[in-house]
């Protein structure tokens, strides 16, 4: 999970520790020297890295830092700052759209970005125990929720604070559902303070200590911001998690520290540029 970097591989044992609860945190978290190219910007179809939602499927569920890991220049969770380039953002983006405003190698100094899926990840959302916080569950997912027409996915690696892994998503909503997403989201953060634990394919992590966490991207419409402590098999790791909404766009990212030094922190930057490619496929 840590940069492709010639002669460096992340520490197995890290990895093996990590790994039942980091595959529900990061879902589509960078790969380590597995071979694959960094992702590139793309005109055609979403790539290994993306998938398509079935519909509206609900299931009983809800729908529910400056610099590399440093912290972000604040602002309320769930406030936007308003304003995106032209384009109708109320329009869902084709799969064509989403892929060209994922992010690519290039994009951010300092960051490698692959969009080939960890092989410690599993596919599809993660159950939580109790349904008020399947919204929190869900973001942890391939798709930020059930509701997504289609989600592209890439991991970054950063390459100044080594041990840093983001995953980053965008993904394709109806306008209503976006919305009715990021509510979610927000009366989840309230609600599930004391915790949850959420199940993907028989693997299991408890997440405590859930609480809001200011960070302002440039361009939202929304945002909600929050940081956990995920728990497997006697290893803790805090992990920071910020959803954003521009129109029916949904963008999302998830950080995780490999080294668990300090508490981990999405970059602003790497929001901020996510969601300004978004604002320029839409404007042409």
């Amino acid at each position: 999970m840590r940069p492709k970097t010639a002669g460096t591989r992340a520490r197995p044992t890290l990895l093996t520790a990590l790994s039942a609860f980091s595959a529900l945190l990061l879902a589509t978290a960078c790969t380590s020297d597995d071979g694959k190219e960094p992702a590139k910007g793309s005109d055609g179809p979403a790539s290994s890295g993306a998938t398509t939602g079935a519909g509206p499927a609900d299931g009983g569920k809800s729908d529910g830092g400056n610099g590399d890991g440093g912290n972000g220049d604040g602002g309320d969770s769930g406030q936007g700052n308003g304003g995106t380039a032209g384009g109708d953002t109320s329009k869902p983006f084709t799969g064509p759209q989403l892929e060209r405003s994922a992010l690519a190698t290039g994009d951010l100094p300092g960051f490698q970005v692959s969009s080939g899926k960890s092989a410690l990840a599993p596919a599809g959302q993660p159950t939580a125990d109790t349904p008020t916080c399947q919204p929190l569950a869900d973001a942890m997912g391939d798709a930020p929720s059930p509701r997504a027409k289609s989600t592209v996915n890439r991991g970054l690696g950063s390459v100044k604070n080594v041990g840093l892994a983001v995953s980053a998503s965008v993904s394709a909503y109806s306008e209503a559902d976006a919305v009715q997403l990021m509510d979610g989201l927000q009366k989840a953060v309230g609600a599930c303070g004391k915790g949850f634990t959420a199940t993907l394919q028989g693997r299991s992590g408890s997440y405590r200590e859930v609480k809001e966490s200011p960070f302002t991207a440039k361009g939202a419409d929304e945002t909600v911001s929050w940081t956990a402590v995920g728990t497997n098999e006697g290893v803790a790791a805090p992990v920071h998690l910020v959803v954003v909404r521009q129109g029916a766009t949904v963008a999302r990212f998830m950080a995780l520290d490999l080294a668990r030094r300090v508490p981990p922190r999405v970059p602003q930057e790497v929001a901020d540029k996510q969601l300004a490619k978004v604002g320029q496929v839409r404007a042409g």
